[in-house]
C-alpha cells in the first residue's frame, strides 16, 4: 500500500478520498488554487501545495504542477477525483512517466471511451447494445442534419468528448437543428477543447440506469445499478440504488453487458456504465442501450456504497497498489435502498441558475452522509462547479429511504446564499417519483410545481421579527418592561420583493405580542422552543449582518431595513442587461444601432463551466455596449444598453 498520495483535485471530492485514505494510514496531499487557499480540502490534508491561479486552466489542469508537487511532496500515486484531468490520457501517461501510479484505469482504456463514436463501435464488437444515431466523421453540419432526418426526430447532438450535460442539446424539429448544433458545439469547444459531435435517437419515455463497475485490468464485477433519471439541463439531480422496477432479469443482463463492456477494455479501478432505457413499456431486457462509460468516480457512488457496503475508494487504493479484485461476483448483494440529493448554491425558480456568497451558515441532519467540500463561513466561488453538499440516506425499504431523504433535506439549514434545497424537499415528494415513476423528463413537466418561491407564512414572519430584533433567544431578565409597561419594538423587513412592518411587544422575557398588520400573533418560548399561538414551531434562526434566515420546512431569507434607509428606484427602466452572476464575456452578439426583438441573443456569458445566453426583454434597438468580450464581469454588471422605450 502507498505511504503517501496526492489527490488532484479540490471540493468534496478531495474531501471524500482524503477520509478513507487517512482512515488506512496513508499522508494525503492536497493541491490548491489561489482561489482555494483556505478550503476544507486544504486543512483536512497532511500536506499542501499552491499549483497556480483560480481558473482551473491555471491551476487544476496544470499537469506538470501537480506532477512536480507529487514528486516534492514524497507522493506514490495521484487520485484524481473526477472531473479536471480524470479522464484525461495524457495526463495518465505523465504520471506514468514521472515514475508515479495513477489511482485508475490506463490511458488506453480512457482513450478507448473518451469519445462517445468510437466507444460505441467497440462496444458494438463486444456485445453490448448500443442507442441507434450517427457516429460517424463526417462534421458538415448538412451531413449531420441529413443524418438526423434519417435517424428520425427527436434527436440528441451530443459532444463526443465529455459529459456533464455540456454540448448536449435535445432537437425536436428539423428547423432548430443548425442553432442547436452551432450552440452544442461552441459549449463543447469552450469545456472540452473538440467540437466533433454524434446525433442520437432520443428515446420518448428515457431512463437513465448506470451500472457500477470495477475492474483490476484483467476481470471485472457490477455492484449493480443506480437510477439516475431524475435531471435538470442533462445532469442529475437525485440518483438512487438499486433503480425502482428493476427485475432479476433486466439487472442479470445490464449488469452482464457492463462488465463485458469493462473487461473488452482491460479496466482497471472504479468506473460507471450508462445505459438509456425506454420505460414505456416498463424495465425490459431488450430495451437498454449503452450511451457511455465514465473511467472514473462518479459524484453519486454513495449510494453504491450504501446498499452494498463497500469502501469504492479503499478498492481503488488496494487494487492500484497492485491488489486482485477484493471481491467475487457472488459475494456482493444489495441491502436496502439509498437516494443521494446533489445541494447547489442554485436559484431552482430562476432557471438553476448558478450563484454565489458566503455560506453564514450551514447546519445537516444526524442520520444522514453528508460529502461536502465547503463549511460555513466558506466562499462559493464563480471559478468552480457551485455543489454544497450531497446529502445521502440509506433505508431497508425505498419508501423509507425517500422519507428520510424529504426529512432530511426539510432539516437542512444553509444560509448566506440561494440554494435547491426546498426544489429537492419537493422533488422528494412528487407523487409520480414516490411511486417509482421515473424518466429522465419528469422534472421538466413538473418544473413549475417543483419551483416556486418559498414564501414564508406569518408565524414565520414572526420568528423572522424576533430574530432581526435580536430577542429570538428570549427578552432577559428585565422581561421587556419599563416603568410605565411593556416594550415595544418596530422592525422592518424584506422578503421576496415585499416590505414587512413588525411591532414587537414583550409580554415577558419569553413571551411577546408580534403585530404584522393584518394578524397579530403570540409567540413564547418553553424549555428552549417556541410555540406560536400555541402550536410548536421547529423553526431554526441565523442571523448574518442584516440578513435573517429561518428554516422551517423551506429557507425562508429576510433583509432587515436599516430605519435610514431611503427607497432608491432603478433608473435603468429594464433598459440595461445586466450578468446575473460572475462570469466571463463570451461573445457580444449585437453593436449599437441594431435592431432587436424580444428573445434575441444579446450576450453570451461563461460561468460555473457553463454558457449562459442572455436575451432582449423587448423589443428596441441596441443603444450602447457596455463591456468587451472576454472580460471577466461580476455579478449585476451592466452589458447591454437599449434605447429608452419611446
Amino acid at each position: 500500500m502507498f505511504d503517501t498520495i496526492l489527490i488532484a483535485n479540490r471540493g468534496e471530492i478531495a474531501c471524500r478520498v482524503m477520509q478513507t485514505a487517512q482512515r488506512l494510514g496513508i499522508r494525503c496531499v492536497a493541491v490548491f488554487s489561489d482561489a482555494d487557499a483556505g478550503a476544507k480540502h486544504v486543512q483536512m490534508a497532511d500536506a499542501a501545495v499552491h499549483i497556480g491561479g483560480p481558473a482551473p486552466a491555471d491551476s487544476y489542469l496544470r499537469a506538470d504542477s501537480i506532477i512536480r508537487a507529487a514528486r516534492d511532496t514524497g507522493a506514490q500515486a495521484i487520485h484524481p477525483g473526477y472531473g479536471f484531468l480524470s479522464e484525461n490520457p495524457e495526463f495518465v501517461e505523465a504520471v506514468e512517466a514521472a515514475g508515479l501510479t495513477f489511482i485508475g484505469p490506463s490511458a488506453e482504456a480512457i482513450r478507448a471511451m473518451g469519445l462517445k463514436d468510437a466507444a460505441k463501435h467497440l462496444m458494438e464488437r463486444a456485445g453490448v447494445p448500443v442507442v441507434p444515431g450517427y457516429h460517424g466523421d463526417n462534421q458538415d453540419p448538412e451531413h449531420l442534419s441529413g443524418a438526423a432526418d434519417a435517424i428520425g426526430y427527436p434527436v440528441l447532438i451530443k459532444a463526443v468528448a465529455g459529459g456533464g450535460g455540456k454540448g448536449m442539446r435535445l432537437v425536436q424539429r428539423p428547423e432548430d437543428f443548425a442553432a442547436a448544433l452551432e450552440s452544442a458545439r461552441g459549449e463543447a469547444r469552450t469545456a472540452f477543447g473538440n467540437d466533433t459531435v454524434l446525433i442520437e435517437k432520443f428515446v420518448s419515455k428515457p431512463r437513465h440506469i448506470e451500472v457500477q463497475v470495477f475492474g483490476d485490468g484483467a476481470r471485472a464485477v457490477h455492484l449493480f445499478e443506480r437510477d439516475c433519471s431524475l435531471q435538470r439541463r442533462h445532469q442529475k439531480v437525485i440518483e438512487e440504488a438499486p433503480a425502482p422496477g428493476m427485475t432479476g432479469e433486466m439487472r442479470a443482463a445490464m449488469g452482464q453487458a457492463a462488465v463485458r463492456a469493462a473487461e473488452a477494455i482491460g479496466y482497471r479501478g472504479a468506473g460507471t456504465v450508462e445505459f438509456i432505457v425506454d420505460a414505456s413499456e416498463g424495465l425490459r431486457p431488450d430495451r437498454f442501450w449503452f450511451m457511455e462509460m465514465n473511467t472514473r468516480l462518479q459524484v453519486e457512488h454513495p449510494v453504491t456504497e450504501a446498499i452494498t457496503g463497500v469502501d469504492l475508494v479503499e478498492w481503488q487504493l488496494r487494487v492500484a497498489a497492485g491488489e486482485s479484485l477484493p471481491a467475487r461476483q457472488e459475494d456482493l448483494s444489495i441491502t436496502g435502498h439509498a437516494f443521494e440529493a446533489r445541494i447547489y448554491a442554485e436559484d431552482a425558480a430562476k432557471g438553476f441558475l448558478p450563484a454565489t456568497g458566503t455560506l453564514t451558515h450551514l447546519a445537516f441532519p444526524e442520520g444522514a452522509r453528508i460529502d461536502s467540500g465547503v463549511r460555513a463561513g466558506d466562499r462559493i466561488s464563480p471559478w468552480y462547479d457551485p455543489m454544497i453538499a450531497k446529502l445521502t440516506v440509506h433505508g431497508p425499504t425505498r419508501d423509507t429511504a425517500l422519507r428520510q431523504l424529504e426529512r432530511a433535506l426539510r432539516w437542512t439549514d444553509i444560509g448566506g446564499t440561494v440554494t435547491n434545497v426546498s426544489f429537492l424537499a419537493r422533488l422528494a415528494a412528487q407523487p409520480d417519483f414516490v411511486r417509482g415513476d421515473v424518466d429522465t423528463g419528469l422534472i421538466d413537466r413538473e418544473l413549475e410545481d417543483l419551483t416556486p418561491v418559498p414564501v414564508a407564512c406569518s408565524r414565520a414572519r414572526t420568528v423572522a421579527a424576533l430574530a432581526a430584533l435580536g430577542l429570538h433567544g428570549g427578552a432577559g431578565h428585565e422581561g421587556g418592561f419599563s416603568l410605565w409597561g411593556a416594550l415595544g419594538w418596530d422592525v422592518t423587513l424584506e422578503h421576496e420583493d415585499e416590505r414587512i412592518e413588525a411591532r414587537v411587544v414583550a409580554l415577558g422575557p419569553d413571551c411577546f405580542e408580534v403585530d404584522l398588520g393584518r394578524i397579530v400573533h403570540r409567540i413564547e418560548r418553553r424549555d428552549g422552543i417556541w410555540w406560536v399561538d400555541g402550536t410548536k414551531v421547529q423553526a431554526r434562526v441565523a442571523r448574518h449582518g442584516n440578513e435573517v434566515t429561518v428554516f422551517w420546512g423551506n429557507g425562508y431569507r429576510f433583509a432587515v431595513v436599516d430605519p435610514l434607509e431611503r427607497d432608491v428606484g432603478g433608473a435603468a427602466g429594464g433598459n440595461v442587461v445586466v450578468a446575473p452572476m460572475p462570469g466571463l464575456v463570451k461573445a457580444i452578439l449585437v453593436a449599437p444601432g441594431q435592431a432587436v426583438h424580444e428573445g434575441d441573443r444579446l450576450a453570451v456569458l461563461e460561468a460555473m463551466k457553463m454558457e449562459h445566453s442572455l436575451l432582449a426583454a423587448r423589443d428596441g434597438v441596441v443603444a450602447e455596449v457596455l463591456v468587451p468580450e472576454g472580460a471577466q464581469v461580476e455579478a449585476g454588471a451592466a452589458l447591454v444598453r437599449l434605447e429608452d422605450d419611446g
